[in-house]
């Protein structure tokens, strides 16, 4: 297969973190027979600095070009004074909004060799956690309607849906269910919210084409205290944008492990935008002490659903497993103890890929 990738390295420790990603997809396209071409585009602070702008149109037009895009992470107190619609972080918003990506995959995993890092209890986790959060991108509270009134003591946000968004994002979530466990669970507020209960109606109409996927409902409220009380319960948690901002952010912490996890992006076809969830860690960017494992399984996750290349996937979230087990560790995830690099957890890595 050819795959075109647009690469983001961004700032702070971005481009350390994609470097150790690249290398891990080029391994994997050695072994397995595929061929990788990749280009480079600037965004974030290092655009600003260079272009006065987070995002140029250049920049979008090149990762629209491409299959896929690959990003390392972007900001840093260095652009703390710029104006908020010129901020490092806008450069996130112009490629999601730009590129069409209405749905975010976000996993929350507890490697077994990583446990005591979790805050929660032992006998909680004891059975491992491994749910993903399905988060509408583009639509709720966050893009609806706002404003204030003339004197300024009165505002208003509004939530707002169409079947058509809720409906599209619903099979994102039963697809991603099929290949997991079967088991989607819709988070609203259907008590109160005329927004949640279109989200019910629609999503339970979608769960009619998906007879082996059980739903159930939970409302957010329930739902913040299940993830910490029984995290076990969820498989995949599907919720509007606002709900799963937050909740997604609670399930990466009980990992304990921020410097692990994944993200995608994703719209109808198979594009996609991944990205590690961490920020851009400035005061330790060129340190060689950052912990890649989030970047590289993000480059997992893109082969998975832009490519289609479950095997491929599969050989690098299994090198990253073996090398946990084996020992291998970043000084964030070190409590302590000997650690290795950045460039020598990927290459750890890569010495596992089968």
């Amino acid at each position: 297969m050819e795959m075109k990738i647009t690469l983001v390295p961004g700032d702070g420790i971005g481009p350390d973190i994609v470097h150790e990603a690249v290398r891990v997809l080029d391994k994997i396209a050695e072994v397995y027979g595929h061929s990788i071409s990749y280009k480079t585009i600037d965004a974030g602070g290092i655009s600003i600095d260079k272009y006065k702008v987070p995002l140029t149109d250049d920049a979008l037009e090149t990762a629209k070009a491409s299959d896929a895009v690959l990003l390392g992470a972007v900001g840093g107190p260095k652009w703390d004074h710029v104006e908020g619609k010129l901020r490092p972080e806008k450069a996130l918003l112009g490629l999601r909004s730009g590129l069409g990506l209405f749905c975010n995959f976000r996993p929350a995993v507890i490697y077994p060799e990583l446990a005591d890092a979790s805050p929660l209890k032992t006998s909680v986790i004891k059975d491992g956690i491994d749910l993903l959060v399905v988060r509408e991108l583009t639509g709720g509270i966050y893009f609806g309607e706002r404003g204030r009134s003339d004197d300024g003591r009165t505002a208003w946000d509004t939530m707002k849906y169409s079947d058509a968004e809720i409906e599209r994002i619903a099979k994102k979530a039963f697809e991603a269910a099929r290949v997991r466990r079967h088991h989607v669970t819709l988070v609203d507020k259907a008590n109160v919210l005329e927004s949640s209960r279109l989200w019910r109606e629609v999503v339970s109409e979608v769960a009619k084409s998906y007879s082996d996927v059980s739903l159930d409902f939970m409302y957010v409220d329930n739902a913040s205290m299940q993830l910490v009380r029984d995290p076990g319960h969820f498989d995949v948690l599907l919720t509007e944008n606002m709900f799963g901002d937050i909740l997604s952010d609670e399930a990466s912490m009980i990992t304990g492990s921020i410097g692990m996890l994944a993200s995608a992006s994703l719209r109808n076809d198979s594009f996609g935008m991944y990205e590690p969830i961490h920020g851009s860690a400035p005061d330790i960017a060129g340190m060689n002490i950052a912990n890649p494992i989030a970047t590289i399984l993000s480059a997992a996750m893109m082969l998975r659903y832009s490519f289609a290349l479950t095997k491929e996937a599969d050989a690098i979230e299994n090198a990253v497993k073996k090398a946990l087990s084996d020992g291998v560790r970043t000084k964030d995830i070190a409590a302590g103890g000997d650690f290795v690099g950045t460039d020598e957890c990927g290459s750890e890595i890569l010495r596992r890929l089968v």
